[in-house]
């Protein structure tokens, strides 16, 4: 028996048209899982449907915004209907605001809590009861090293991604019980699109990153398949309310020593 395997499972992957989510996404659906995601525009979703369908997988795309409840439910409910219970959530939608903290408005750091911390807890409490009804479930929310760290610029994404934490463990404290295993999966700096401007070699950001990782690279979002895909298969079924960061080391290490 492989116990790594999503054959039989249905996935869903908030905001998984492009990015981590899709490429999270995509280790699913290559470990047998049925693969819906959703997204906050319809052209998104389009898009997100089209990458799929390149890569021979047979998705299924909703338009939902995470922070509208009602919609949240009624998308649980209709994808319940035209696909099945969801076995697997992965709370991937995300934003983040770079404004240093006396610039920016009280909107502002309330919209990143929104999206970032309200969105998980309110998909979650919709996906939960089928779950529940099941006796088995996995919910993997993804975390960050802000969670961890301090940075300039990112105090309304650090105390989302700090609450989604402490959030990630209440939940593993609540529907244990009822065999559902809530995780975190830490992300490091990730080569993306949204990346790409930082990674020119030279960069002042790309040589801090490198420096502080002591697998002096960025990481990749293959990377991050393998860590996802064991936090929602039954090889983590004892493994409940832990954030695995992978980040090339960077919480585990001080620096480089002067020379």
């Amino acid at each position: 028996m492989n116990k790594f395997s999503l054959e039989g499972k249905i996935a869903l992957v908030t905001g998984a048209s492009y990015g981590i989510g899709m490429a999270i996404a995509k280790g699913f659906a290559e470990s047998g899982a049925t693969i819906i995601f959703n997204d906050i525009k319809t052209d998104l979703v389009e898009k997100g449907l089209a990458e799929y369908e390149k890569c021979g997988i047979k998705a299924h795309g909703y338009v939902c915004d995470v922070t509208d409840e009602d919609a949240v439910n009624a998308m649980i409910a209709r994808i319940t209907k035209e696909v099945g219970v969801i076995d697997i959530l992965v709370n991937n939608a995300g934003i983040i605001k770079r404004i240093p903290a006396l610039e920016m408005k009280a909107s502002e750091f309330r919209q990143v809590i929104d999206i970032d911390l309200n969105g998980p807890f309110i998909v979650s409490k919709a996906v939960a009861p089928g779950m529940i009804a099941k006796k088995k479930g996995k919910i993997i929310n993804i975390c960050s090293m802000m969670s961890e760290l301090g940075r300039e610029t990112v105090s309304a994404y650090a105390a989302a991604k700090g609450g989604l934490k402490m959030l990630t463990k209440n939940l593993a404290s609540e529907w244990g019980e009822f065999n559902i295993q809530v995780n975190g999966l830490g992300p490091g700096y990730i080569e993306t699109p949204q990346t790409a401007p930082l990674r020119v070699p030279g960069h002042p950001f790309n040589e801090f990153i490198i420096s502080k990782t002591p697998a002096a690279r960025w990481g990749t979002t293959a990377d991050l398949q393998g860590p996802a895909i064991f936090l929602a298969s039954d090889a983590s079924d004892f493994v409940n309310g832990h954030i695995l960061y992978v980040d090339g080391g960077i919480l585990a290490y001080i620096g480089k020593q002067p020379k």
